[in-house]
Formats: structure tokens, C-alpha cells, sequence
């Protein structure tokens, strides 16, 4: 009896061991997979007989089982590579997939977008995230990630924001808009934009006033200003600053605003200036326009309009977040990549093209975002290589080699014994 159950022994580490090799030939197949996780195979012991019964000892082994393939999750390599929407995980989690069976999960982060505009894997399967609105503003609604527009509509300037000096030590005189240069003390141009995103340039003219008094008038050429006549000014901005015995911006007084242009332009479009906060709103005025004893000078100037412009370029950052810039330097937040985060790794489902889906064992995925929550960061122009090791999967594959002639070795010789036993008769 004994000889003939090291035949089955022989036969269940034959069995085992060809199971385990194909786990480790798995594992040197995709030694060049991205996002690949390796796995290893454990083995235990079958129940064994006793020669003493329930008393227990003098245990005879009954041979070998192949009892878990166990994935391994440790970080795989990162190399840089020059395509915009190569993406890797460096930590916890997992890039958030529309897959054909439902939510998919992989670490594989070779995207690019297709023809509608939507962010896919290799396979065509659209990558999810975090939206942005309208605006710009990264939201929680979780939507396949997708350019949208190509172009951004112009935004007509209200607001310009001018810093800058006045000098203490400029003669008063009265403003004339045929003749604002003689007429003024000081003058400067700002470019802002309509409603359709036409440059218009803005020439603002300063005159000193009294000791402490100090007007503006923003002036445009004729033939930018609705009903005006080429070669003529006209004035559709003004106002009055007001500074402290010290130099510093009491208060902003606005007199006119009401900018009208032609060509398309919308009536009554309103550009306020703002020469930093005054006293009278609160602020310190260190940081506002002064008027000291040095010459009349613009540290800086600012507007928030734009023109119309088309998608110049795409940008990952290290949050995940798409960002668009456009050829007129406007840059806007499309979405932000989801990372999803398990109790138990090892409890996904591989479902193959290298992608996992969540089981009971795994748990539920939680879609978070980079680097928040226990997740790893996302790093742009990147790939995760696999995490398979080439020489220690060598070393396995030999031992496994061994383990399995000595297992044919004592089938034979199990064998042998038998031929001997049926040659006693003869």
C-alpha cells in the first residue's frame, strides 16, 4: 500500500509544480506589460494518515497542492517618455475604467483620446475622472474624461488693474481730449478686449489736479469708438485719485464708464480701474499707486479679458489634472484623473487586457483623488513598467525544474519496487 500511494504523491507534485511553472512562465511572459503585477504561487501539504489514529503523530503525507496564486502589488518602475497622456500611479491605487463587464480597474496608463474627444485606454475603453464645470473649477461628479471644445469664447475686459507712481513734482493742468498730450502729465496705453475679443487699445491720460488730487481719462481712437471719426479722440473712461499728505492712495473716485466700440461690439461695455485698495477701502495703500517725488512711472498693469482662441496644447500635472492652454494664453482645468483605492488588492479579479474588476474579496472601490487618502500621486509623461524580476523568477523557474524531476524520480523508483515485488513469484 505504501508503494503504490508514493505513485499518487509523485503524481500530485508532478500536477502542483506544473501548475506553480505556469504562474512563473506568466510572469516572464509580461516582463514587458505596463502596469503588470506579478504573482507567485504557495503550496501546501495534503491531509495526511496516521499510524497511531486520532492520537496524532506518525503522520504520513499524502502529497502536494497548488492552494493560492498570490499577486503581488509592489510598485513597478516608472520611466518618462515624451507623449502627454502616458499616466502613472507612483503608490496605492488604480486608473478608473468603462469597461464592457462595468467599472474596470488597471495600472496601465498608456491613454490617448480618440476622435470625440474622450480620454481611452489602448483597448478603446474610456477613462473616468473628476469633471470640471464651465468654468474651469474641478467638481466630485465622476464622468469619462473628454476635451470638449477645441476653442474658448473671448471674454470682454471689466476689470483693469494698474500699478504705478505719480509724481509729486508734476505742474497742474487742466485736460484737453483734442490735445491730451500737452494737456496731461503723464499718460500710458492698456490693451483690453470686447465682447467678441477685439483688441482695443486704451490710452490713459494723468493730470495733476491740486496738491493732492490727481484725474484720469481713458481716451480711444476714432475709429475704434462707435459714431467716431478717424483721427479723433474720444474719451469714454475717467475718474479721480485722491492720495494721503504722505504719497499714499486715499481714495478712487470714478466719474465716467461707459466704453462703446464699433464693429460688432456690444454697447456700453464697463472696464473699471483699479489702482490697488486705498485707504478708504481698507487697505494699507503700500501696495496701491502712489505719488511720490520721482518720476511718473508703471510698475504693472492687467486685464482679465481675452479673445477668442483654439487649444494649443495639453498638460498633465502631478494632481492629475488635464489642463488646456490656449494660443492666446488662457489656460483652463478640463478634469482630474480618479484613482481608486481597495481594502484588498489581492481579492481583484484579473479579466485580462490589463484590467481588474472589484470582487466581495477586494471590496468596493473608492474613487478618490491623487495623492489624498493612502492614493498614490499621478505622474505625467510616465508609464509603470512591470514589477516582474526577471532574475528571481529565473531562480524559480530552476527550482521548480528541480522539484519536479525529483518528483518523476520517485515515481520510478516507486516503480521499480513495484516490478521487484511482482518478480518474488518467478
Amino acid at each position: 500500500m505504501g508503494i503504490l500511494s508514493s505513485f499518487n504523491i509523485g503524481i500530485t507534485g508532478i500536477n502542483s509544480i506544473g501548475s506553480g511553472m505556469a504562474v512563473i512562465a506568466d510572469n516572464i511572459a509580461n516582463a514587458s506589460t505596463f502596469g503588470f503585477k506579478s504573482s507567485r504561487p504557495e503550496f501546501q501539504d495534503v491531509l495526511s494518515s496516521s499510524l497511531k489514529g486520532i492520537d496524532g503523530g506518525d503522520q504520513i503525507g499524502s502529497g502536494v497542492k497548488l492552494a493560492h496564486i498570490k499577486p503581488l502589488y509592489t510598485q513597478g518602475s516608472v520611466t518618462r517618455t515624451e507623449q502627454i497622456t502616458d499616466l502613472a500611479i507612483n503608490g496605492n491605487g488604480f486608473f478608473s475604467i468603462e469597461a464592457p463587464f462595468g467599472p474596470g480597474y488597471t495600472r496601465d496608463g498608456s491613454f490617448h483620446f480618440d476622435k470625440e474627444g474622450y480620454l481611452i485606454s489602448s483597448d478603446g475603453y474610456r477613462v473616468r475622472g473628476f469633471a470640471a464645470n464651465e468654468k474651469g473649477e474641478l467638481t466630485n461628479q465622476v464622468l469619462p474624461i473628454k476635451l470638449g471644445s477645441t476653442t474658448v469664447a473671448a471674454k470682454p475686459t471689466d476689470k483693469i488693474k494698474v500699478n504705478m507712481n505719480l509724481d509729486s513734482r508734476a505742474e497742474i493742468k487742466a485736460f484737453d481730449v483734442n490735445d491730451p498730450i500737452k494737456s496731461s502729465n503723464f499718460n500710458t496705453g492698456i490693451v483690453a478686449y470686447d465682447n467678441v475679443g477685439t483688441a482695443r487699445l486704451l490710452t490713459v491720460y494723468f493730470n495733476r489736479q491740486d496738491k493732492s488730487k490727481w484725474d484720469y481719462h481713458v481716451v480711444v481712437s476714432g475709429e475704434d469708438a462707435e459714431g467716431g471719426e478717424e483721427g479723433k479722440n474720444v474719451e469714454m473712461g475717467s475718474g479721480s485719485l485722491v492720495f494721503s499728505d504722505k504719497g499714499l492712495l486715499q481714495e478712487e473716485i470714478e466719474n465716467e464708464n461707459s466704453f462703446n466700440f464699433n464693429k460688432g461690439a456690444s454697447q456700453d461695455q464697463k472696464i473699471a480701474l483699479d489702482f490697488g485698495n486705498s485707504l478708504t477701502e481698507g487697505g494699507n495703500a503700500y501696495d496701491a499707486t502712489t505719488m511720490y517725488g520721482s518720476e511718473s512711472t508703471v510698475a504693472r498693469h492687467s486685464q482679465n479679458g481675452a479673445a477668442a482662441a483654439t487649444l494649443g496644447s495639453l498638460s498633465f500635472n502631478d494632481k492629475g489634472v488635464l489642463t488646456a492652454i490656449y494660443n492666446n494664453g488662457e489656460a483652463r482645468d478640463i478634469a482630474q484623473m480618479a484613482v481608486a483605492k481597495f481594502e484588498n488588492n489581492e481579492g481583484l479579479f484579473k479579466v485580462g487586457k490589463n484590467l481588474f474588476k472589484e470582487t466581495r474579496k477586494s471590496g468596493q472601490a473608492a474613487l478618490g483623488k491623487p495623492n489624498e487618502a493612502g492614493r498614490g500621486e499621478v505622474l505625467s509623461k510616465s508609464i509603470e513598467l512591470s514589477n516582474v524580476d526577471i532574475a528571481t523568477e529565473f531562480v524559480n523557474l530552476m527550482s521548480s525544474q528541480r522539484n519536479f524531476t525529483a518528483n518523476t524520480r520517485s515515481i520510478t523508483t516507486a516503480d521499480q519496487m513495484l516490478t521487484e515485488i511482482l518478480n518474488i513469484k518467478r
